[in-house]
Protein backbone atom coordinates (compact mmCIF):
# COMPACT_ATOMS: atom_id res chain seq x y z
CA UNK A 1 0.00 0.00 0.00
CA UNK A 2 1.55 3.30 -0.80
CA UNK A 3 0.63 6.34 0.62
CA UNK A 4 1.51 10.41 -1.02
CA UNK A 5 0.97 13.66 0.73
CA UNK A 6 -2.05 15.42 -0.30
CA UNK A 7 -1.75 18.49 -3.12
CA UNK A 8 -3.37 21.77 -2.83
CA UNK A 9 -4.05 23.99 -6.09
CA UNK A 10 -4.88 27.04 -6.79
CA UNK A 11 -5.26 27.71 -10.27
CA UNK A 12 -7.45 25.17 -11.73
CA UNK A 13 -10.96 25.91 -13.14
CA UNK A 14 -13.62 22.79 -13.88
CA UNK A 15 -15.42 25.56 -16.56
CA UNK A 16 -17.62 23.21 -17.99
CA UNK A 17 -19.19 19.59 -18.25
CA UNK A 18 -21.33 18.13 -20.95
CA UNK A 19 -22.86 14.48 -21.59
CA UNK A 20 -24.38 12.14 -23.88
CA UNK A 21 -27.04 9.47 -22.39
CA UNK A 22 -27.34 6.62 -24.71
CA UNK A 23 -30.72 6.30 -26.56
CA UNK A 24 -31.91 2.72 -25.45
CA UNK A 25 -33.10 2.32 -21.94
CA UNK A 26 -32.78 -1.17 -20.33
CA UNK A 27 -34.81 -2.02 -17.14
CA UNK A 28 -33.65 -4.82 -14.57
CA UNK A 29 -36.94 -5.81 -14.72
CA UNK A 30 -36.38 -6.55 -18.95
CA UNK A 31 -32.52 -7.88 -18.32
CA UNK A 32 -34.36 -10.21 -15.68
CA UNK A 33 -36.84 -11.47 -18.21
CA UNK A 34 -33.86 -12.37 -20.77
CA UNK A 35 -32.02 -14.33 -17.45
CA UNK A 36 -36.22 -15.75 -17.12
CA UNK A 37 -34.68 -19.62 -17.71
CA UNK A 38 -32.00 -19.07 -15.21
CA UNK A 39 -34.04 -16.95 -12.65
CA UNK A 40 -36.38 -20.27 -13.11
CA UNK A 41 -33.99 -23.40 -12.94
CA UNK A 42 -32.31 -21.60 -9.75
CA UNK A 43 -35.09 -20.26 -8.28
CA UNK A 44 -34.66 -16.79 -8.15
CA UNK A 45 -37.30 -14.47 -7.08
CA UNK A 46 -38.06 -11.68 -9.89
CA UNK A 47 -37.04 -8.26 -8.70
CA UNK A 48 -34.06 -9.25 -7.25
CA UNK A 49 -31.24 -7.28 -9.52
CA UNK A 50 -33.38 -3.94 -8.70
CA UNK A 51 -33.60 -5.16 -5.01
CA UNK A 52 -30.46 -6.06 -4.60
CA UNK A 53 -28.52 -3.40 -6.68
CA UNK A 54 -31.01 -0.45 -6.61
CA UNK A 55 -30.71 -0.32 -9.91
CA UNK A 56 -34.12 0.13 -11.88
CA UNK A 57 -32.45 0.96 -15.42
CA UNK A 58 -29.25 1.56 -17.02
CA UNK A 59 -28.66 3.33 -21.13
CA UNK A 60 -27.25 1.51 -23.76
CA UNK A 61 -26.02 2.98 -27.36
CA UNK A 62 -27.20 1.63 -30.71
CA UNK A 63 -25.35 -1.87 -31.69
CA UNK A 64 -21.90 -0.31 -33.18
CA UNK A 65 -21.12 2.52 -31.12
CA UNK A 66 -17.04 2.90 -30.56
CA UNK A 67 -16.48 4.46 -27.16
CA UNK A 68 -14.43 7.23 -28.92
CA UNK A 69 -17.98 7.83 -30.87
CA UNK A 70 -19.74 7.96 -27.62
CA UNK A 71 -16.39 10.16 -25.68
CA UNK A 72 -16.46 12.38 -29.41
CA UNK A 73 -20.40 13.40 -28.55
CA UNK A 74 -19.93 14.65 -24.92
CA UNK A 75 -16.22 16.42 -26.03
CA UNK A 76 -18.08 18.07 -28.86
CA UNK A 77 -21.04 19.44 -26.69
CA UNK A 78 -18.76 20.52 -23.89
CA UNK A 79 -16.78 22.48 -26.33
CA UNK A 80 -20.04 23.94 -27.99
CA UNK A 81 -20.75 25.00 -24.30
CA UNK A 82 -17.57 26.51 -23.11
CA UNK A 83 -17.19 28.49 -26.55
CA UNK A 84 -13.96 27.54 -27.52
CA UNK A 85 -13.05 27.10 -30.72
CA UNK A 86 -11.67 23.21 -31.52
CA UNK A 87 -8.26 24.11 -33.08
CA UNK A 88 -7.75 26.20 -29.61
CA UNK A 89 -7.25 22.95 -26.96
CA UNK A 90 -4.40 22.06 -25.75
CA UNK A 91 -4.47 18.46 -24.20
CA UNK A 92 -7.31 15.74 -24.81
CA UNK A 93 -7.31 12.98 -22.70
CA UNK A 94 -9.47 9.81 -22.70
CA UNK A 95 -9.96 7.98 -19.73
CA UNK A 96 -12.39 5.37 -20.15
CA UNK A 97 -12.44 1.32 -19.63
CA UNK A 98 -14.17 0.67 -22.80
CA UNK A 99 -11.57 1.26 -25.88
CA UNK A 100 -11.76 0.83 -29.38
CA UNK A 101 -8.96 -1.72 -29.87
CA UNK A 102 -5.69 -2.67 -28.06
CA UNK A 103 -3.68 0.34 -30.09
CA UNK A 104 -3.71 3.04 -31.01
CA UNK A 105 -5.02 5.03 -28.41
CA UNK A 106 -8.78 6.03 -28.38
CA UNK A 107 -7.70 8.89 -27.73
CA UNK A 108 -6.47 9.55 -31.63
CA UNK A 109 -10.29 8.50 -32.76
CA UNK A 110 -11.93 11.31 -30.42
CA UNK A 111 -9.08 14.10 -31.80
CA UNK A 112 -10.00 13.17 -35.27
CA UNK A 113 -13.21 13.19 -34.38
CA UNK A 114 -13.42 16.72 -32.46
CA UNK A 115 -11.17 17.93 -35.18
CA UNK A 116 -8.22 19.26 -32.88
CA UNK A 117 -4.96 20.39 -33.88
CA UNK A 118 -1.90 18.74 -34.83
CA UNK A 119 -0.18 20.47 -31.52
CA UNK A 120 -2.53 19.21 -28.86
CA UNK A 121 -1.15 16.63 -26.24
CA UNK A 122 -2.97 13.53 -26.70
CA UNK A 123 -3.48 10.36 -24.62
CA UNK A 124 -5.31 7.52 -22.90
CA UNK A 125 -5.25 6.98 -19.18
CA UNK A 126 -6.82 3.82 -17.51
CA UNK A 127 -7.52 2.34 -14.36
CA UNK A 128 -10.89 0.93 -14.44
CA UNK A 129 -13.73 3.10 -12.92
CA UNK A 130 -11.22 5.50 -11.41
CA UNK A 131 -10.03 7.04 -15.10
CA UNK A 132 -12.08 10.14 -15.71
CA UNK A 133 -11.06 11.48 -11.68
CA UNK A 134 -7.25 10.74 -12.57
CA UNK A 135 -7.67 12.81 -15.92
CA UNK A 136 -9.04 15.94 -14.33
CA UNK A 137 -5.90 15.67 -11.14
CA UNK A 138 -3.01 14.79 -14.44
CA UNK A 139 -4.58 17.95 -16.64
CA UNK A 140 -5.17 19.99 -13.56
CA UNK A 141 -1.46 19.41 -12.57
CA UNK A 142 -0.23 20.60 -16.03
CA UNK A 143 -2.56 23.68 -16.16
CA UNK A 144 -1.50 24.47 -12.30
CA UNK A 145 2.63 24.14 -13.38
CA UNK A 146 1.64 26.47 -16.20
CA UNK A 147 2.67 24.10 -18.72
CA UNK A 148 -0.53 24.44 -20.68
CA UNK A 149 -3.77 27.02 -20.04
CA UNK A 150 -6.50 24.58 -21.16
CA UNK A 151 -7.96 21.25 -21.86
CA UNK A 152 -10.79 18.88 -22.32
CA UNK A 153 -11.12 15.25 -20.15
CA UNK A 154 -13.37 12.67 -22.38
CA UNK A 155 -14.62 9.13 -21.22
CA UNK A 156 -17.62 7.08 -23.46
CA UNK A 157 -18.06 3.86 -21.63
CA UNK A 158 -19.91 1.16 -23.92
CA UNK A 159 -21.66 -1.74 -22.10
CA UNK A 160 -23.56 -3.63 -24.36
CA UNK A 161 -20.69 -6.21 -24.91
CA UNK A 162 -20.33 -7.14 -21.82
CA UNK A 163 -24.01 -7.16 -20.67
CA UNK A 164 -24.77 -9.43 -24.04
CA UNK A 165 -21.73 -11.79 -23.22
CA UNK A 166 -23.13 -11.99 -19.41
CA UNK A 167 -26.23 -13.06 -20.50
CA UNK A 168 -25.42 -15.47 -23.24
CA UNK A 169 -22.73 -16.75 -20.82
CA UNK A 170 -25.43 -17.42 -18.06
CA UNK A 171 -27.75 -18.88 -20.23
CA UNK A 172 -25.64 -21.38 -21.62
CA UNK A 173 -24.25 -22.57 -18.48
CA UNK A 174 -26.62 -25.35 -16.77
CA UNK A 175 -24.18 -26.02 -13.78
CA UNK A 176 -24.68 -22.69 -12.54
CA UNK A 177 -25.58 -22.65 -9.00
CA UNK A 178 -26.79 -19.75 -6.42
CA UNK A 179 -23.61 -19.42 -5.51
CA UNK A 180 -21.87 -19.93 -8.37
CA UNK A 181 -23.49 -17.30 -10.57
CA UNK A 182 -22.38 -14.71 -7.93
CA UNK A 183 -19.02 -13.51 -9.77
CA UNK A 184 -21.82 -12.68 -12.40
CA UNK A 185 -24.15 -10.62 -10.40
CA UNK A 186 -21.54 -7.04 -10.89
CA UNK A 187 -21.73 -7.25 -14.64
CA UNK A 188 -25.14 -7.25 -14.94
CA UNK A 189 -25.36 -3.56 -13.15
CA UNK A 190 -23.41 -2.02 -16.08
CA UNK A 191 -24.73 0.87 -18.10
CA UNK A 192 -23.11 2.81 -20.98
CA UNK A 193 -22.47 6.81 -21.06
CA UNK A 194 -20.29 9.38 -21.72
CA UNK A 195 -18.93 12.44 -20.14
CA UNK A 196 -16.65 15.20 -21.14
CA UNK A 197 -15.08 18.06 -18.81
CA UNK A 198 -13.33 21.37 -20.18
CA UNK A 199 -10.73 22.87 -17.42
CA UNK A 200 -8.86 25.94 -17.50
CA UNK A 201 -6.37 27.95 -15.83
CA UNK A 202 -8.72 30.32 -13.04
CA UNK A 203 -9.38 33.64 -13.43
CA UNK A 204 -8.74 35.96 -10.76
CA UNK A 205 -11.78 36.48 -9.38
CA UNK A 206 -13.31 32.97 -10.52
CA UNK A 207 -16.93 32.42 -10.93
CA UNK A 208 -16.45 28.75 -11.71
CA UNK A 209 -15.95 25.48 -9.24
CA UNK A 210 -12.33 25.54 -8.45
CA UNK A 211 -10.38 21.65 -8.10
CA UNK A 212 -8.43 22.67 -5.18
CA UNK A 213 -7.52 19.13 -3.27
CA UNK A 214 -7.13 15.63 -3.92
CA UNK A 215 -6.09 12.25 -1.82
CA UNK A 216 -5.38 8.71 -2.90
CA UNK A 217 -4.53 5.38 -2.20
CA UNK A 218 -3.40 2.16 -4.14
CA UNK A 219 -4.58 -1.17 -2.19
CA UNK A 220 -3.38 -3.45 -4.70
CA UNK A 221 -3.32 -6.66 -2.68
CA UNK A 222 -6.52 -6.86 -4.33
CA UNK A 223 -6.13 -6.56 -7.49
CA UNK A 224 -7.99 -10.30 -7.75
CA UNK A 225 -11.57 -8.85 -7.08
CA UNK A 226 -12.45 -7.37 -10.37
CA UNK A 227 -10.93 -8.86 -13.39
CA UNK A 228 -12.72 -8.63 -16.63
CA UNK A 229 -12.06 -8.49 -20.98
CA UNK A 230 -11.67 -11.21 -23.60
CA UNK A 231 -11.83 -13.76 -20.80
CA UNK A 232 -11.95 -17.91 -22.88
CA UNK A 233 -13.64 -20.33 -20.73
CA UNK A 234 -14.48 -18.25 -17.70
CA UNK A 235 -16.82 -20.30 -15.53
CA UNK A 236 -19.14 -20.70 -18.39
CA UNK A 237 -19.11 -23.85 -20.25
CA UNK A 238 -16.31 -22.69 -22.34
CA UNK A 239 -17.94 -19.82 -23.89
CA UNK A 240 -15.58 -16.93 -25.21
CA UNK A 241 -16.45 -13.18 -25.21
CA UNK A 242 -15.95 -10.21 -22.95
CA UNK A 243 -16.86 -10.78 -19.25
CA UNK A 244 -16.33 -9.72 -16.06
CA UNK A 245 -15.63 -12.01 -12.41
CA UNK A 246 -16.42 -10.07 -9.54
CA UNK A 247 -15.69 -10.57 -5.69
CA UNK A 248 -18.46 -8.37 -4.67
CA UNK A 249 -19.02 -8.83 -1.20
CA UNK A 250 -15.28 -8.26 -0.54
CA UNK A 251 -14.86 -6.04 -3.31
CA UNK A 252 -17.01 -4.08 -1.12
CA UNK A 253 -15.76 -4.40 2.03
CA UNK A 254 -12.14 -3.63 0.90
CA UNK A 255 -12.92 -0.82 -1.23
CA UNK A 256 -14.60 0.81 1.62
CA UNK A 257 -12.07 0.14 3.78
CA UNK A 258 -9.41 1.83 0.98
CA UNK A 259 -11.84 4.92 0.87
CA UNK A 260 -12.26 4.84 4.94
CA UNK A 261 -8.37 5.35 4.85
CA UNK A 262 -8.06 8.13 2.14
CA UNK A 263 -10.61 9.77 3.40
CA UNK A 264 -8.92 10.41 6.93
CA UNK A 265 -5.84 12.21 4.65
CA UNK A 266 -8.35 13.98 2.46
CA UNK A 267 -10.84 15.22 5.55
CA UNK A 268 -6.89 16.05 7.48
CA UNK A 269 -6.42 19.00 5.22
CA UNK A 270 -8.11 22.20 6.78
CA UNK A 271 -11.51 23.06 5.58
CA UNK A 272 -12.00 19.14 3.77
CA UNK A 273 -14.18 17.74 6.62
CA UNK A 274 -17.26 16.35 6.46
CA UNK A 275 -18.99 19.49 7.88
CA UNK A 276 -17.46 21.40 6.07
CA UNK A 277 -18.35 19.74 2.22
CA UNK A 278 -21.71 20.81 1.18
CA UNK A 279 -22.20 17.88 -1.58
CA UNK A 280 -20.65 14.57 -2.34
CA UNK A 281 -20.22 13.06 -5.13
CA UNK A 282 -19.16 9.40 -5.29
CA UNK A 283 -18.59 6.63 -7.93
CA UNK A 284 -22.30 4.89 -8.01
CA UNK A 285 -21.93 1.17 -7.69
CA UNK A 286 -25.40 -0.06 -5.85
CA UNK A 287 -27.18 0.93 -2.97
CA UNK A 288 -25.66 -1.29 -0.03
CA UNK A 289 -22.16 0.31 -1.60
CA UNK A 290 -23.61 4.16 -0.84
CA UNK A 291 -24.76 2.88 2.82
CA UNK A 292 -22.25 1.64 3.63
CA UNK A 293 -19.51 4.50 2.48
CA UNK A 294 -21.40 6.94 4.20
CA UNK A 295 -21.73 5.37 7.25
CA UNK A 296 -17.84 4.55 7.18
CA UNK A 297 -16.92 7.68 6.47
CA UNK A 298 -19.03 9.34 9.02
CA UNK A 299 -20.89 11.64 6.18
CA UNK A 300 -24.37 12.63 6.01
CA UNK A 301 -26.06 10.67 3.35
CA UNK A 302 -28.55 12.94 2.65
CA UNK A 303 -25.50 15.20 1.06
CA UNK A 304 -24.82 12.66 -1.52
CA UNK A 305 -26.28 12.72 -4.52
CA UNK A 306 -26.79 9.53 -7.06
CA UNK A 307 -27.76 9.09 -10.02
CA UNK A 308 -28.02 5.17 -9.74
CA UNK A 309 -30.94 4.02 -9.79
CA UNK A 310 -31.41 5.88 -13.45
CA UNK A 311 -28.05 4.80 -15.16
CA UNK A 312 -26.47 2.12 -12.90
CA UNK A 313 -22.67 1.59 -13.04
CA UNK A 314 -21.41 3.85 -15.71
CA UNK A 315 -17.50 2.94 -15.02
CA UNK A 316 -15.18 5.99 -15.68
CA UNK A 317 -18.54 8.41 -16.45
CA UNK A 318 -19.86 7.16 -13.21
CA UNK A 319 -18.88 9.98 -10.93
CA UNK A 320 -18.55 12.53 -13.27
CA UNK A 321 -21.72 12.46 -14.90
CA UNK A 322 -23.43 12.31 -11.44
CA UNK A 323 -21.54 15.96 -10.72
CA UNK A 324 -22.48 17.41 -14.21
CA UNK A 325 -25.95 16.31 -13.14
CA UNK A 326 -25.65 17.55 -9.71
CA UNK A 327 -24.57 21.20 -11.59
CA UNK A 328 -27.09 20.96 -13.81
CA UNK A 329 -29.97 20.27 -11.13
CA UNK A 330 -28.80 23.00 -9.07
CA UNK A 331 -27.64 20.49 -6.26
CA UNK A 332 -23.86 22.19 -6.21
CA UNK A 333 -23.63 25.52 -7.05
CA UNK A 334 -21.93 29.04 -5.63
CA UNK A 335 -20.93 29.28 -2.46
CA UNK A 336 -20.87 25.62 -2.29
CA UNK A 337 -17.73 22.99 -1.61
CA UNK A 338 -18.29 19.41 -2.89
CA UNK A 339 -15.93 16.55 -2.74
CA UNK A 340 -15.96 13.39 -5.24
CA UNK A 341 -15.24 10.15 -4.05
CA UNK A 342 -14.01 7.38 -6.36
CA UNK A 343 -13.20 3.61 -5.86
CA UNK A 344 -12.03 1.51 -8.51
CA UNK A 345 -10.93 -2.14 -8.94
CA UNK A 346 -7.48 -3.09 -8.31
CA UNK A 347 -8.17 -1.51 -5.34
CA UNK A 348 -7.76 2.59 -6.29
CA UNK A 349 -9.14 5.28 -4.66
CA UNK A 350 -9.01 9.14 -5.47
CA UNK A 351 -11.31 12.06 -3.68
CA UNK A 352 -11.27 15.52 -5.20
CA UNK A 353 -12.27 18.67 -3.36
CA UNK A 354 -14.17 21.06 -5.38
CA UNK A 355 -14.79 25.00 -4.28
CA UNK A 356 -17.34 27.09 -5.76
CA UNK A 357 -17.12 29.89 -3.57
CA UNK A 358 -16.73 32.92 -4.62
CA UNK A 359 -13.33 34.54 -4.48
Amino acid sequence: MFETPAPMMRHVCLDTFAYALPPRVLTSAALEEQLAPVYARLKLPTGRLAMMSGIESRRLWPAGTRPSQAATLAGREAIRRAGIAPEQLQCLIFTSVSRDMMEPATASFVHQGLGLADDCLIFDISNACLGFLDGMLMLAQMIESGRIEHGLVVSGETAEALLDSTVAALLRDESLSRKSIKPAFASLTIGSGSVALYMRRAAEREGRPLLRHAAWLANTRHNNLCQGGDLPGYQTGGMAGVLMATNSEELLRQGVETAARTWQKFSAEPGWSGADIDRFFCHQVGSAHARFLCEKLAIDPEKNFQTLSRFGNTGSVSAPLTLALGIEEGVFGPGMKAAVLGIGSGINCLMLGLDWRTT
